[in-house]
């Protein structure tokens, strides 16, 4: 049998590139996607690299058909991309609440809605998306951020439904904080103890989307560290 396909979205980032090691470490081959085209260029050689954004709803369709026609039908899909801002709910403007849902939900569900007919007509599937510890519970000063990471909580349920009759399989990830360079500068030492290392969330994804986890679907796993 030939590699399966896996795309991981945000695959620049520091999550996203150690996810795509990680399924590439298992044998998967690898689409890696971001809009940074810089960034993708520290993904290993081996790592197929595609520069789109897929927070646009038009991009989404014809990455994965081009996947689809040069690497192959796509079975595993890792939604890693994600913005993160600070403010509380009475400060939130209808610009910071548009773009956290454009780059926490839209992404996953035009990436969804992209790779779900070649997995039905495989007729299985796996894919992941990374929610956050705010998702679940309430986190005041956090209100656009939390607010988009639930709806990708809920829509990971609803994907579940929708999707698992086709042999297709959602779950999410919830970190709370990640030991990446850019959280290094914004959050104090105290707060950086319990950071969790992307490496460490990738294993989990891998785990997910692997067939040792054949019976999960539906999960919102947390993942938050010491």
């Amino acid at each position: 049998m030939s590699p399966q396909i896996a795309i991981v979205t945000g695959a620049g980032g520091e999550l996203g590139r150690a996810t795509a090691v990680a399924l590439a470490g298992r044998g998967l081959t690898v689409v890696g996607v971001d809009r940074n085209e810089a960034a993708l260029g520290e993904l290993p050689d081996g790592i197929r690299r595609e520069v789109a954004d897929t927070t646009d709803p038009a991009v989404a369709a014809p990455l994965v058909e081009r996947v689809a026609a040069q690497v192959g039908p796509p079975a595993v899909l890792v939604n890693t991309i994600g913005a993160f801002g600070l403010g509380d709910a009475m400060s939130v403007t209808p610009e910071s609440l548009q773009g956290m849902f454009d780059v926490n939900l839209g992404s996953a569900l035009w990436m969804t809605q992209a790779v779900a007919k070649y997995m039905t007509q495989q007729g299985s599937g796996a894919i992941v998306h990374v929610t956050a510890r705010p998702a679940l519970e309430p986190t005041a000063g956090l209100a656009a951020y939390s607010l988009s990471k639930a709806a990708l909580v809920h829509l990971t349920r609803i994907l579940d439904v929708e999707l698992r009759p086709q042999g297709i399989r959602v779950n999410a990830v919830a970190p709370q904080l990640l030991d990446t360079a850019v959280n290094r500068k914004v959050f104090p030492a105290d707060q950086l103890k319990q950071a969790v290392a992307p490496a460490a969330i990738a294993a989990v994804i891998a785990f997910l989307v692997s067939e040792d986890a054949a019976p999960v679907s539906g999960a919102i796993l947390p993942a938050y560290g010491g």
